[in-house]
């Protein structure tokens, strides 16, 4: 499954609410850490989770800035390095239509960390299923 684990928005934010995911999901969340890996959440996350708050797309009581610290410490995950070169990798990807740029920089990220991304995002699970990137659906 590759060295660590890299959740989409989607992913922190059913965590962050103790929303159902898949077990297989769940399962490689909760041994990553005995088996040497690491779970990482990108900081476009963070921009993501701001946005959805500031255009009232999902509600929650606590500022994203709060939200998203909070859940990283109590979680004990790890943000993940996004330098320069994600960012222009993300403008390369074999193969892929797909335009949302959030998308592209995790899917670059996971690809430049050797990262399996647990998502909902059918493009990114097609993306996946094409061998481009490792996927887990949650």
């Amino acid at each position: 499954m590759g060295s660590g684990l890299l959740l989409d928005t989607c992913a922190v934010i059913w965590m962050s609410r103790h929303e159902t995911m898949t077990k297989k999901a769940m399962d490689a969340i909760n041994y990553a850490e005995q088996d040497g890996r690491k779970v990482l959440v990108s900081p476009v996350t963070a921009w993501e989770m701001g946005m959805l708050l500031s255009r009232r797309r999902i509600a929650e009581t606590r500022a994203a800035k709060e939200w998203y610290w909070v859940f990283l410490d109590a979680a004990k995950f790890e943000e993940a390095p996004v330098t320069a070169d994600i960012f222009m990798a993300s403008c390369e990807l074999p193969h892929l239509s797909h335009k949302d740029p959030i998308d592209r920089i995790l899917i670059a990220t996971a690809r430049e960390h050797d990262l399996t991304i647990i998502t909902r995002d059918q493009a990114i699970l097609a993306y996946g299923a094409a061998g481009h990137v490792r996927v887990l659906a949650c």
